[in-house]
């Protein structure tokens, strides 16, 4: 790693809470720690973050453009796009030309992409991946305020002593915040965490009050506590007279839908007193900051579900102030920034929509645009059915993989393979979209890339290049650029830096402006190439009479309304739909702790893999009873939209007649895995954001003839994969190895037929045939006295020592060594620990934690102190807390027996 440059600070590429880097290379080693300076983390890192210079290798990465198969050189490239991009414009029009963004480009990126499609192309259809994750914030936020605005900030924490978590698992998926909820409540004992969610998650162990709703009900939730403000007289008059408008109509839908705490408690299915005291706590606690995210924006009344939380802070003053507000948490690293430029189908530019007339003037004179769109384009569920249609011919896809994340993802990869042209930036060689690619350009990774992100808090910060490109990748905003200058717009894509871009981006949010748009950095448009790569983390708005940012809106009571006040909402809860016999448990997905997205990342970082190994669901005890099923065994989901094949797992935290999945595994990573395969492409009429939090499906239960541990020293290709297409696999990276878990429905009948269907050729194998219906097989190739690779099969997954057979690919192989290895343990004497990983930043696993705790460490404090656990993110803490309980209550019982 030789092309690591030296004390770099940038910004982590993962989540929205936008946390600064301090990158270094001592000895050319590469190490990632939090920036101590950074006012988004002051140091902290999660899991992934603190994992980040793990992935710091060209291994796996597209070095090179593709051109319908074959590598080419860049010029081939762009002109393979541009003619591709021309002749589709001449025979079908531009609006047949889309573009698909992410919230992993740069600001700066995603400003040249939106200026060259809506203003020179002509085309209105660039649309983003936010649009899973973030539109129904900003419908809801341009309804109340205005304007696409967090009024916040993150200092706001501090100030807070109730918190409110609505449809967000901060605990694994926004740590470093939550670190900081934890922190006001363990020093403030009047501070109270309240997690609505219906699942018992991990953020659920800090909390005083878990809120166990019904799926989709938080519309009633939130209406109905607008209307227990109002009977118990804990509305602020004065705020709602002087600076609202709509409060009586947001009111009487409220009282007309929840009535009384009873018919909440009935409709969101939770105890009577629970609610009751929730609504006691936000009515007398005026320091209250609700935080969201997407279990409330993933749903067909998302933007209702924003603005029923808004309309209870609106009603009560809780807004413009220190330590309250409605706060929500974004989802990736740069959400905000693309919506800065318009990366959203219905905007333009510079949060300038597309009904205004005069504003929409003001983009085309400022770009001198000769083609500047003048109506909304296809959202990103409209997006892909144009293309299923062939109304949209070329599509270019950046920096996301949308065969993964897009709802009724299976009709979404049948569309992309029958779209003309299907041009991809990634930087992978393998992802499930990439596959579909006719043109493939590399593109620069997080450490690659120089340029900014706008994180939840409106807070601007660079992104600052540790490496040299690997292979031939570019810029993002490179690419854009050369492809429209082949297109002949040299005139507006002149741009020598990402500094240019962004100041030209600067000066756009503040040309016309006279205060009437949120969003305006002009304060920054001057800056010099120096002062940009030197530029701090600020807060928008930056102008000249805020040049040092602005932390929080909405203090004076002035919003970017018509009026300048703020709009309460009439709400109204979503329709439930009724339980299809057919498809009986309705089905929930999100995140877990250590992974992000579809895994292109950190699915290949080992360590980021131990904690949840393999898909899963989760189903509640009585659901296994009724089903049959136990813990570990493969199961099957399936609905009219897909089918996925994964491991059960059992636990009560989750509500009967309802399961959870994960939404991260990728063809890369599992066979039938895909989550999104699972959910119609409902949306918010409003957002067009999908529901991905609530589909309906069969459960049935998978059981195989066959099944093994597959250990390789190299990846198996593609092909070998590809024959495991209807069978299940997963695959797990590990240091010295890649792990595969295999099963079949019907068993091989011989060694042979092993050998083929996994492409294999042993030097060393041993095999047993304990029957005709059973086949186990172990069988292990080994050259120059190391190991190639390992199998371990059976009519079951066989018990294994999987710490002690990885060590094995990186030793050579002793005599006794090969005594043991086909059994798949490791001998007397040898020590290994197998057990379950819990703290992934320091490899502290639940064996070495329980014998501490036997040995006296009775908080997770003592734990931290003797092995590290739960010091660095603390994403841990929660396992933690329930292995301290499960041991002290098990020596409890021991003592008392």
């Amino acid at each position: 790693m030789s092309n690591i440059l030296i004390s770099t600070l940038t910004t982590c590429p993962y989540c929205g809470v936008g946390c600064g880097i301090s990158a270094s290379a001592p000895d050319q080693a590469v190490t990632v720690q939090g920036d101590s300076t950074h006012p988004a983390n002051y140091g902290r890192l999660c899991v992934k973050g603190s994992a980040l210079a793990q992935t710091l290798s060209a291994e796996g990465r597209l070095l090179k453009p593709q051109v319908n198969g074959n590598d080419c050189d860049w010029p081939t490239a762009i002109s393979a796009v541009a003619e591709g991009l021309q002749q589709t414009i001449v025979q079908h029009g531009p609006g047949a030309v889309a573009m698909y963004l992410s919230g992993q480009l740069l600001t700066e990126d995603y400003y040249v992409a939106n200026k060259l499609m809506k203003g020179f192309i002509g085309s209105p259809h660039v649309d983003t991946n936010s649009r899973l994750c973030m539109a129904s914030t900003v419908a809801g936020h341009k309804r109340a305020f205005g304007a696409d605005v967090v009024p916040g900030c993150y200092d706001d924490i501090e100030q807070a002593r109730l918190f409110v978590l609505v449809g967000a698992n901060m605990a694994w998926n926004h740590p470093v915040l939550f670190g900081r909820i934890q922190a006001v409540l363990q020093a403030h004992p009047e501070a109270k965490l309240v997690v609505i969610d219906p699942r018992r998650s991990a953020s659920c162990e800090a909390a005083q009050l878990h809120l166990k709703l019904r799926p989709g009900s938080d519309v009633l939730l939130f209406t109905g506590l607008l209307s227990f403000l109002a009977e118990q007289g804990k509305l602020d008059y004065r705020f709602i007279n002087m600076h609202t408008d709509g409060f009586a109509e947001a009111l009487a839908s409220a009282q007309l839908q929840a009535a009384t705490v009873q018919q909440v408690a009935a409709g969101c299915d939770m105890p009577l007193e629970d609610v009751l005291l929730f609504y006691r706590w936000f009515a007398d606690q005026p320091l209250s900051l609700t935080l969201f995210s997407q279990g409330v924006n993933q749903a067909v009344d998302g933007t209702d579900k924003v603005n029923a939380i808004i309309n209870c802070h609106l009603a009560s003053g809780r807004i413009g102030k220190p330590g309250c507000g409605p706060f929500s948490l974004t989802g990736q690293p740069n959400a905000m920034g693309g919506r800065e430029v318009g990366g959203l189908a219905n905007q333009l530019a510079a949060h300038i929509d597309y009904s205004d007339k005069a504003q929409q003037a003001l983009v085309g004179e400022f770009w001198k645009a000769p083609n500047l769109v003048t109506q909304p384009g296809f959202k990103a569920v409209e997006l892909f059915d144009a293309i299923e249609r062939g109304e949209i011919k070329a599509v270019w896809i950046m920096a996301t993989n949308p065969v993964v994340s897009m709802p009724q993802a299976d009709k979404v990869k049948a569309a992309l393979a029958k779209c003309p042209l299907v041009i991809v930036s990634d930087i992978y060689q393998h992802t499930d979209t990439l596959e579909l690619a006719t043109i493939k350009l590399p593109a620069l990774g997080w450490s690659e890339k120089d340029g900014t992100v706008t994180n939840s808090e409106r807070r601007i910060s660079r992104q600052r290049a540790l490496c040299a490109p690997f292979g031939q990748a570019k810029a993002d905003w490179q690419i854009i650029c050369d492809v429209a200058k082949a297109l002949g717009f040299n005139q507006g894509f002149n741009f020598d830096s990402a500094a240019q871009i962004f100041a030209e981006h600067a000066a756009l949010s503040g040309f016309g402006n006279a205060g009437e748009r949120a969003f305006d950095i002009s304060g920054l448009q001057h800056l010099t190439t120096e002062q940009y790569q030197k530029l701090a983390p600020i807060q928008w708005p930056v102008t000249s009479t805020h040049p040092n940012g602005t932390a929080r809106l909405f203090a004076d009571g002035q919003f970017f309304t018509a009026n300048g006040r703020a709009q309460f909402i009439a709400v109204q809860q979503g329709t439930f739909k009724p339980v299809m016999p057919d498809a009986p448990l309705r089905l929930n997905s999100g995140r877990l702790r250590d992974q992000w997205h579809t895994m292109t990342r950190t699915g290949e970082v080992a360590s980021l893999m131990q904690h949840t190994p393999e898909p899963f669901v989760t189903l509640h005890p009585s659901d296994a009873a009724l089903y049959g099923i136990t813990t570990g065994e493969l199961v099957k989901l399936a609905n009219n939209n897909g089918a996925m094949l994964v491991r059960a797992q059992i636990s009560d935290k989750q509500r009967p007649k309802e399961l959870f999945i994960p939404m991260h595994w990728s063809a890369q990573f599992a066979s039938q895995a895909r989550a999104d395969v699972l959910f119609a492409a409902d949306t918010d009429p409003i957002s067009g954001q999908p529901a991905l939090k609530l589909s309906q499906v069969a459960l049935t239960r998978f059981a195989p003839k066959w099944q093994a541990f597959l250990f390789t020293k190299t990846l198996l290709t593609p092909g070998q994969l590809q024959r495991f297409s209807q069978h299940y696999l997963a695959r797990v990276p590990l240091t010295g190895c890649q792990s595969y878990r295999l099963a079949l429905s019907t068993a091989p009948d011989s060694d042979k037929h092993v050998l083929q269907l996994l492409q294999l050729t042993p030097t060393l194998y041993c095999r047993e045939q304990s029957s005709s219906a059973e086949f186990t097989y172990r069988a292990a190739a080994i050259a120059d006295n190391q190991l190639q690779w390992l199998l371990l099969a059976g009519p079951a997954l066989p018990d294994i020592d999987m710490t002690w057979i990885n060590q094995q690919f990186s030793v050579p192989l002793s005599k006794q060594t090969r005594q043991y290895l086909l059994s798949g343990q490791a001998g007397q004497g040898i020590a290994s620990d197998n057990s379950a990983l819990i703290c992934s930043c320091f490899n502290v696993r639940s064996k070495a934690i329980c014998e501490a705790i036997q040995n006296g460490a009775d908080s997770t404090a003592q734990l931290g102190k003797q092995l590290q656990c739960g010091t660095n993110c603390g994403s841990c803490l929660p396992e933690l807390s329930a292995l301290l309980a499960q041991q002290l209550n098990k020596t409890l019982s021991d003592v008392n027996g």
